[in-house]
């Protein structure tokens, strides 16, 4: 049965790192990159949910629609968003409906030192040309081995590579192996256990706001110099979700 779908406010509300958000549009582009990989998704993204930050979107994209919070200025490639923006942007913008695979399984303190330390290393890496990524992809599927550290980088490659960082997905395949369809459930994608991904929940953009509210964000980096020193960035408080809804729902 389809997940019932939630509001972006509810979605926003109930993130946690680790979420994969999936991105569906009707351009030309997203219906090539869907026709090449055989999937029903052409962008994937993960979710950032750490101590008193609004969630985040961290992702590799070809624009610049909004500052990233990282660095604070517009780049193109990997990029972190706010999360609710990014969503809307991609919605309102680039025609884009969307989902969230909710996370499960117990992240710790380590999960997200190690998330911290592969965003400061990737964050502004460039997103490859079209060629470019259609070669990557296909030498990750016919070597399925670990790739040298790769001066470009897209959607999927950004996530799995996080993931494989983090601990949550095995390593025996390289990075540029993954497309956005393979983090969708009907794949089978396989984490390292404990971890599982629920199943896909649609998510409902509706109206625009006034304003954007990335303008509003200290760049992260500031605050990742304060944990480094080994100062917690907020108080011991640990991001939970707060909706009550079941995380085990199938694929929409």
């Amino acid at each position: 049965m389809p997940a019932a779908p939630l509001t972006l406010d509810e979605a926003v509300a109930s993130a946690a790192t680790g979420d994969v958000w999936l991105f569906r549009g009707r351009s030309l582009a997203d219906v090539a990159i869907r026709t090449v990989t055989n999937a029903p998704v052409n962008h994937v993204g993960m979710a950032v949910a750490l101590d008193d930050l609004p969630p985040l979107l961290w992702h590799a994209e070809l624009g610049r629609s909004l500052p990233d919070v990282w660095s604070g200025k517009r780049q193109r490639g990997v990029q972190l968003h706010l999360l609710a923006d990014a969503v809307r942007t991609w919605h309102d913008r680039y025609g884009q409906r969307a989902w969230v695979r909710q996370l499960e399984g117990p992240l710790t303190r380590e999960h997200e030192d190690r998330l911290l330390e592969i965003i400061q290393r990737l964050d502004g890496r460039p997103f490859p040309t079209t060629p470019g990524l259609l070669r990557r992809w296909a030498g990750g599927r016919v070597r399925r081995r670990a790739q040298p550290s790769l001066e470009t980088m897209y959607c999927a490659e950004l996530v799995a590579q996080t993931y494989q960082h983090m601990g949550l997905l095995p390593a025996d395949r390289p990075p540029s192996w993954y497309d956005p369809g393979r983090f969708w459930s009907g794949d089978g994608l396989q984490l390292t256990p404990p971890f599982r991904l629920g199943g896909e929940i649609p998510v409902e953009v509706g109206d625009a706001p006034e304003r954007l509210l990335t303008s509003l964000l200290t760049p992260v980096a500031r605050r990742w110099e304060s944990r480094r020193a080994g100062a917690p960035m907020h108080t011991d408080r640990r991001r939970r979700r707060r909706w009550p809804f079941s995380r085990r729902t199938s694929a929409a």
